[in-house]
């Protein structure tokens, strides 16, 4: 009986507006932990927001064009995998922080506004010493980890929000 609730509420609309405004809660829960303990984003930090954001966009837009619940889980599950990507070279910097260089590097917005996009989104993937610190953690999880299973779990979302949409 719960389960054909739970059905029910998540299907249609419903379902997608709930992703949505889970993506978007997790950077404002994000952005909470940054000014509540004074912490300043690395640039895997923000890359990682960016990522939520955009799938939230995509949950938004799949509840607005309801009729195509496989392209818009196709799309949501490339970008949560793209996000799986971004945590996992975070969480494996953070990991290996003791052999790599301690340089905190350039901040997000100097590295758009000064040098070419490739040469930035290069940079930025890389990482830096600021994206070694671990500064915060939730149950023993650091906010890489977190964000991956964030990620993971927004993709398995999309693909059952498909499967019971699908008419």
């Amino acid at each position: 009986m719960p389960i054909k609730i739970l059905g029910k509420l998540l299907s249609g609309r419903s379902g997608y507006i709930i992703g949505f405004v889970a993506c978007f809660g997790l950077v404002g829960l994000a952005l909470w932990i940054q000014t509540r303990y004074n912490l300043e984003p690395c640039p895997l930090c923000i890359s990682q927001r960016i990522i939520f954001m955009s799938l939230g966009a995509l949950f938004l837009l799949a509840a607005i064009f309801n009729n195509y619940p496989r392209f818009f889980a196709t799309l949501q599950v490339l970008t949560a995998l793209g996000g799986a990507g971004v945590a996992i070279r975070h969480w494996w910097i953070q990991a290996h922080h003791e052999s790599m260089v301690a340089d905190c590097g350039v901040g997000f917005d100097y590295m758009f506004e000064n040098f070419p996009l490739k040469k930035a989104f290069t940079l930025i993937f890389r990482g830096t010493g600021d994206c070694a610190l671990i500064d915060w953690t939730f149950l023993g999880l650091t906010l890489p980890q977190l964000g991956l299973i964030a990620f993971i779990g927004f993709g398995v979302y999309a693909v059952y929000l498909a499967k019971i949409n699908t008419k």
